[in-house]
């Protein structure tokens, strides 16, 4: 019997890291799990080592028979790879490990663009923690942002809007700024009687400051009720969404054509009513080609699927694969969106 190829796909997060052993046929044989993946405050060898570690646990629960010849592509699509520089240290730092002798590392917002998208082809804007956008011509160009956060002019992730609630609602409590329910949002979130007290904990490291990103749940209910503060939180985090899709596609050469643009990570997901609304005015006004979608499928799905297209594997296979993942939730159009069918 011929032996199939294998795909190991790799999808690195803040948060976890998840792994697949595919089949060039589609078929999913293995998945595993481990921690996060964080090359910048670990280091390479260490973030690497997250991913060993759910490869470990992956091959363990491959079928008998299958992958005795080791991986013929590594397709690993990972957070914290803002960089060309960095994907390449990462790519080599893999590739000495010995998971396989073709390796590609990109940035995880790749993975959510494949993810999404119909063809190899598009934009992605990824708003979960943070904020980041990557585009693709259908010749293979590509646009992206260096993604380092404030200091790269990034602004709109959760973690950005928690920071924004929480300047407010101490500017609101001492009396420098307007009165705003944000202040109520971020006492009740932090358990104090005061905000001046989160602005303390944080100082002092008693309260990390990463978390702030669980703050925006509350900018959203506040938005809501009417509050004027978080109402232009959520307009300025809309037009931050539409205005890294329409550079994505103005370098692009596609500001004028059909093209999907397609939305990911938690804050976007989550489909909240006014930031919905925001995204079709802006879309419709900005980027009127654009067929906004919203991915419900994982992001590993991306990160296999392009390692099938390496591969070379059939539309079956990638059908296949889709398959495999589709019930947790399809990828569908932004509610409200005009643009191409």
């Amino acid at each position: 019997m011929t032996r199939r190829r294998l795909l190991l796909a790799v999808d690195g997060g803040n948060s976890k890291t998840d792994v697949a052993v595919v089949a060039e046929d589609g078929e999913v044989l293995a998945t595993a799990r481990s921690g996060p993946f964080l090359p910048h405050s670990a280091g390479v060898a260490a973030a690497v080592g997250e991913i060993e570690r759910a490869v470990r646990q992956a091959l363990a629960a491959l079928p008998p028979g299958e992958g005795g010849g080791g991986f013929d592509h590594v397709a690993a699509y990972l957070a914290n790879a803002d960089l060309p520089v960095e994907e390449e240290a990462l790519a080599r730092e893999l590739a000495a490990r010995g998971l396989g002798p073709d390796v590609v590392v990109r940035n995880d917002t790749f993975a959510l663009l494949r993810a999404g998208a119909s063809a190899p082809w598009g934009v992605a804007v990824v708003c979960g923690a943070g904020i980041n956008a990557v585009g693709v011509s259908p010749t293979g160009e590509m646009a992206r942002f260096p993604a380092l956060g404030r200091i790269s002019g990034d602004w709109g992730g959760g973690g950005g809007l928690g920071e924004e609630a929480l300047w407010h609602a101490v500017r609101a409590e001492d009396g420098r700024g307007p009165a705003t329910a944000l202040a109520e949002v971020v006492k009740e979130w932090a358990g104090t009687d005061t905000v001046e007290e989160l602005v303390l904990g944080v100082h002092f490291g008693r309260v990390d400051g990463a978390r702030l990103h669980e703050l925006a749940p509350g900018v959203f209910a506040a938005a809501a009720a009417g509050d004027a503060v978080a109402v232009e939180l959520v307009e300025r985090q809309a037009a931050e969404v539409v205005v890294m899709a329409e550079v994505c596609l103005r370098r692009l050469g596609l500001l004028e054509t059909p093209a999907e643009v397609v939305l990911g990570g938690g804050v976007l997901r989550a489909r909240d009513p006014l930031l919905t609304a925001l995204l079709d005015a802006g879309f419709a006004a900005r980027a009127p080609h654009a067929e906004v979608v919203v991915c419900g499928v994982p992001p590993i799905v991306g990160a296999a699927l392009n390692g099938l297209e390496r591969l070379g594997a059939t539309e079956t296979a990638k059908a296949r694969l889709r398959a495999r993942y589709e019930p947790q939730g399809a990828a569908g159009r932004l509610a409200g969106v005009t643009g191409p069918a």
